[in-house]
């Protein structure tokens, strides 16, 4: 036969071939992942996408993240798969005191950890403020689940719960960064003290980042911090539970925080309503925070500035012309 012929008779023999080796392949797949099922065989774990409250960080979602797998006949959760880590040349480690209330700290770890991404740094898992004036003394640990802080970022950046032991003795280098400041700051002024001293340490941290302006992905990483990687220990969330559970048996209720507190009312200057006795005292405890720059405030102007809380009282107000009954029930978050 010609050689063109003996050629197309070949290449269509080839063709035949790669084509049944294919059908087999799905069907043997198939096959494989039919008999799976029915013998509750273990397949390969995707890897779960991770929910953001600003779109979606992943391409693939999943249902859900958590199987049941049988053993012996007590079903238990598995855990769902980590996260990638993420490989990356550190340029040094930073430690954190936050301050302030629990909000306020919450809010500065979601800063520092997307300062900590941002540079490339070592996080050491944060310390909480256990000086002010209402002496809380529990650590992160008492408040966070900090397996799930440090699991939950280590695509991001790597959080450890201590220093190095070769950085024992260190001094490492404390200082407070500028408040408000943009990305720009801690690239040009923080990363350069980090590379030099290998170690820093943020003494404040509340309002260090600024709120906007910020690169899309960096307040997506700070979206994730807050709504998933900083969660409550497990003890925690079943208190927070078991009273949301109780006030919703009644029906309808309204969370309040007052911000009426003494911290604040010190600070601020803000002593309407309140006793001699009681000014000379939030007086006396904004002078002995030397931090606090502003000592003299007149009260009356800062509240017709529309700077002072809500009293007690005209909160009952607002309730009131809002249209909420007398029979309202109220949990008083704080501020009491």
């Amino acid at each position: 036969a010609p050689l063109p012929v003996i050629r197309r008779r070949i290449g269509g023999v080839g063709l035949l071939r790669w084509a049944v080796r294919v059908a087999s392949s799905i069907v043997l797949w198939t096959a494989l992942l039919q008999l799976s099922t029915f013998f509750g065989l273990p397949l390969s774990p995707l890897r779960a996408a991770r929910p953001s409250c600003i779109g979606n960080r992943n391409a693939s979602a999943t249902a859900s993240a958590v199987t049941a797998v049988a053993s012996d006949d007590v079903g238990d959760l598995a855990h769902p798969a980590l996260p990638t880590r993420r490989s990356y040349k550190s340029n040094g480690y930073l430690l954190i005191s936050c301050n302030g209330g629990l909000n306020q700290m919450r809010a500065a770890i979601c800063d520092m950890v997307t300062v900590a991404r941002y540079l490339n740094l070592t996080m050491v898992v944060p310390e909480l403020d256990k000086q002010s004036f209402w002496a809380d003394p529990s650590d992160f640990g008492d408040i966070f689940d900090v397996n799930h802080f440090i699991y939950s970022l280590r695509d991001e950046v790597k959080v450890i719960r201590e220093l190095p032991q070769k950085f024992n003795g260190k001094v490492p280098l404390s200082m407070q960064p500028v408040s408000w400041s943009s990305e720009k700051y801690y690239l040009r002024q923080i990363l350069p003290l980090v590379r030099k001293h290998k170690v820093i340490r943020f003494s404040r941290t509340d309002s260090r980042l600024a709120n906007n302006g910020l690169p899309l992905r960096l307040q997506k990483l700070r979206c994730h911090v807050n709504y998933n990687a900083l969660r409550f220990t497990p003890s925690i969330e079943a208190l927070g539970n078991k009273m949301i559970s109780s006030l919703r048996k009644t029906g309808s209720f309204v969370v309040l925080h007052l911000r009426y507190e003494m911290d604040m009312l010190a600070f601020s200057g803000c002593t309407h309503g309140c006793s001699g006795q009681e000014t000379a005292e939030l007086t006396r405890m904004r002078y002995a925070y030397p931090w606090w720059k502003e000592k003299e405030i007149d009260s009356e102007k800062k509240r017709l500035e529309g700077l002072c809380p809500l009293t007690p009282g005209e909160t009952t107000l607002v309730l009131k012309a809002l249209g909420f009954p007398r029979d309202t029930r109220i949990y008083i978050a704080s501020g009491a």
